[in-house]
């Protein structure tokens, strides 16, 4: 079992807690719970789901995954509080574009290419993206996402964001 004293001394116990208190949020009734039941509801449903509801499910699920992690790491790194409350509109900027782009490369690249089956979300009627906004407009929102995930990160020391802005651009140009 681990104890608080198993943390480095130098960390406040009081931003431990509040890290404690920012998983408890993004995963529970409000976060990915949420998105999981929104995501179970559209399963199998013949209605076209509206875009607002795939972006709720998006940013429910994936998005707030990586807004925990980001937000929790600079909670115990020790971050401000205005850096803290900028962080969770880049991590759902990157959350999103992550899926954008997963549902752009599942309509543009081979399953070779992918390395796993390309065009499964078509296959069995998935709501994305490209389904619902076409292929390029999916393309504009996923720039619109990436430039929006960089300016929440241009106040911040840039060698401490480096690894942010490294990760919004892996996810924007990945090929996989």
């Amino acid at each position: 079992m681990v104890s608080i004293n198993s943390y480095p001394p130098d960390i406040d116990p009081a931003r431990v807690v509040r890290a404690i208190g920012e998983l408890a949020r993004c995963i529970g009734s409000e976060g990915l719970v949420a998105g999981q039941v929104v995501d179970l509801e559209m399963t199998g449903s013949t209605e076209t789901v509206p875009l607002d509801r795939l972006e709720y499910t998006h940013l429910h699920k994936t998005a707030v995954l990586i807004e925990s992690s980001v937000v929790i790491g600079a909670i115990i790194g020790g971050g401000s509080d205005d850096q803290i409350e900028r962080l969770p509109k880049y991590a759902r900027s990157i959350g999103l574009l992550f899926q954008v782009v997963d549902d752009i490369l599942d309509v543009t690249k081979s399953s070779e290419e992918l390395g796993k089956t390309a065009g499964k979300d078509s296959a069995s009627d998935k709501t994305t993206y490209p389904k619902l906004l076409g292929l390029e407009k999916s393309r504009e929102f996923a720039e619109n996402l990436l430039r929006d995930a960089k300016e929440q990160l241009a106040d911040f020391d840039q060698d401490k964001a480096a690894p942010l802005l490294s990760l919004a651009n892996y996810i924007a140009y990945r090929q996989k």
